[in-house]
């Protein structure tokens, strides 16, 4: 029996390019002790300030069970702190620390490097074009963490 052929997968094509820049970022951000998503994580935050956890999941597309398991090892290494709110107790607030603001910064010149060189190969306007079509996946009405 001849195996079906599967049409082709949006999210296949989109999680191999995410997995390939991902670890491209990754291998970059070594020498700073810190991964793609947690640059990310803390980059919104310099950017941000202090928020609730659940914003800052909403804000970089993530679920907040996902969010705070990614938080727990930048909060033990003093980059993050995450306490309750003092206006409502069942809300956790993060915020960057000093020690995490000066991560990000010596962060920022080897993730850079990485645009640089993933623009220079893919093409600038090639990759603007595809930052903001990745952006306009998010307004296609799916609610993929609602309750």
């Amino acid at each position: 029996m001849a195996a079906q052929t599967a049409p082709a997968c949006n999210s296949m094509a989109l999680r191999k390019a995410a997995r390939y820049l991902g670890a491209t970022y990754d291998k970059a951000l070594a020498p700073v002790g810190l991964r793609s998503t947690q640059f990310s994580i803390l980059q919104k935050l310099s950017n941000q300030g202090e928020t609730t956890i659940t914003h800052l999941a909403d804000m970089i597309a993530m679920d907040r069970t996902t969010l705070a398991t990614n938080l727990k090892p930048l909060a033990r290494e003093g980059l993050v702190t995450v306490e309750h709110s003092a206006a409502d107790r069942r809300a956790r607030i993060v915020a960057l620390t000093p020690d995490g603001n000066a991560r990000l910064k010596a962060a920022l010149p080897l993730w850079r490097a990485v645009q640089v060189q993933f623009e220079d190969t893919f093409g600038a306007e090639k990759a603007s074009q595809l930052r903001t079509l990745l952006d306009e996946v998010l307004d296609t009405g799916f609610q993929p963490w609602a309750e």
